[in-house]
């Protein structure tokens, strides 16, 4: 057996009650607690990312076609949808779904109370999947009447500011010359607690309605909504796109549409990069001054080893093995402590937020295994360097003074 680990090995095992067993137990709980915190916070921030972005993509897509114009109104220039496109969007490798879209502002006006709004067209290729975790109560418009759907999706927010239930009857005045009104009826109640951005805006009906009310034929629209298989691929695929479609529309990034939402989880990031560059500091002090003590410790051990021949490599080797077997058992437990704090969270939802702030109702969970396996890679070759420096000092340790050393 390898003398330097044998060593290291019989120090770490050191059962009685010594201030040495204690410094293991700090280390071991140091750097526990460091990774563990680590996990936790980089969880849920991938979470975050995920649960926002998925609502945001769910009910916008990831990549919106539409006519080239300076107009910021809701009232869209429509576009054909008689393109390869919309027809045969397998021509385009990177591309997963294609749906057309269209816009129409109006008021809905109940007994006691009026608000503005938008209608959102949709046809029966709106991806019903994707928009299904933002449905809360309710189904989705049935497409089946030959005419058009009288059925409408609004949201939480909006019910209850009108007192609207599943059921109910609104009447809707769209903004037109000459005005127009119809009565729909409320068939679903969706939530993204992105207030600002939809639920206060928008609720969902037949995209054949609103070409009626224009007076727009079948084959056009207010525009396409396109999801991709890769999101990662997004700039490319944008690129792609506006050079496929024809000069006069434009191809734009829902995430470019929405730099808010999407600046602020990048700040969030930043933080949380921030953080760990914290905990790893904290952690690498902790354990070089937890070597420094063991090495104080143990000085007449290190007098009696030179004394004997033993070599400063060597002495080095058995407080660098010392450190990492402490290393290793501290990111096991971190690892227990961190993942089963997640677990927790993901299946019982104990900790949560205040969805106008948060966009969610409680503190989400987003499972990326790879992030745990850098964030524990990162954590064993960051201490592990660290543990080094104080090993420097063993080269001044006199063997005479040493073995003397009370």
């Amino acid at each position: 057996m390898n003398l330097s680990y044998f060593i290291a090995r019989r120090i770490t095992q050191n059962k009685d009650k010594t201030f040495s067993s204690t410094v293991h137990k700090i280390a071991v709980a140091s750097i526990s607690v460091g990774l563990a915190t680590m996990i936790v916070s980089f969880l849920i921030l991938k979470g975050f990312q995920n649960t926002v972005t998925d609502k945001i993509y769910s009910f916008s897509s990831h990549l919106q076609v539409t006519k080239y114009t300076l107009d910021n109104s809701f009232e869209e220039y429509p576009i054909s949808i008689n393109t390869p496109l919309y027809n045969t969007p397998e021509l385009f490798p990177y591309v997963d779904h294609v749906q057309e879209f269209s816009h129409k502002a109006g008021l809905i006006k109940t007994d006691d109370a009026v608000t503005g709004m938008v209608i959102k067209g949709v046809s029966e290729r709106f991806d019903q999947e994707r928009f299904k975790q933002n449905l809360k109560s309710g189904r989705f418009i049935d497409f089946s009447d030959p005419s058009y759907s009288k059925e409408i999706v609004i949201s939480k927010s909006t019910a209850n500011k009108l007192d609207i239930n599943l059921g109910d009857d609104i009447i809707v005045h769209f903004f037109q010359n000459p005005p127009r009104y119809r009565k729909l009826d409320v068939v679903g109640i969706y939530e993204t607690n992105l207030s600002e951005y939809y639920d206060d805006k928008f609720m969902i009906g037949d995209i054949r309605l609103i070409k009626k009310l224009n007076d727009w034929p079948d084959s056009i629209a207010g525009g396409l909504e396109v999801f991709v298989k890769n999101p990662d691929q997004m700039d490319y695929v944008e690129e792609a796109l506006n050079e496929a479609v024809p000069l006069d529309l434009w191809v734009q990034k829902v995430s470019d549409k929405y730099v808010q939402i999407f600046e602020w989880l990048h700040l969030i990031s930043r933080q949380v990069n921030i953080f760990l560059g914290i905990i790893l500091f904290v952690v690498c002090v902790n354990m070089i001054s937890i070597i420094l003590i063991l090495i104080m410790e143990r000085t007449q051990m290190i007098g009696l080893l030179k004394a004997l021949g033993g070599t400063n490599a060597l002495i080095r080797r058995i407080f660098s093995l010392n450190g990492v077997q402490l290393v290793a058992k501290g990111l096991l437990i971190g690892n227990l402590l961190g993942i089963g704090i997640c677990v927790i969270q993901y299946y019982l939802k104990i900790f949560t937020l205040n969805p106008k702030d948060y966009y969610m109702s409680y503190v989400p969970i987003g499972w990326n295994w790879e992030i745990v396996l850098a964030l524990n890679v990162l954590t064993l070759l960051v201490v592990t360097a660290i543990i080094i420096i104080p090993t420097i000092l063993i080269s001044r340790i006199r063997p005479i003074k040493s073995i003397k050393f009370d």
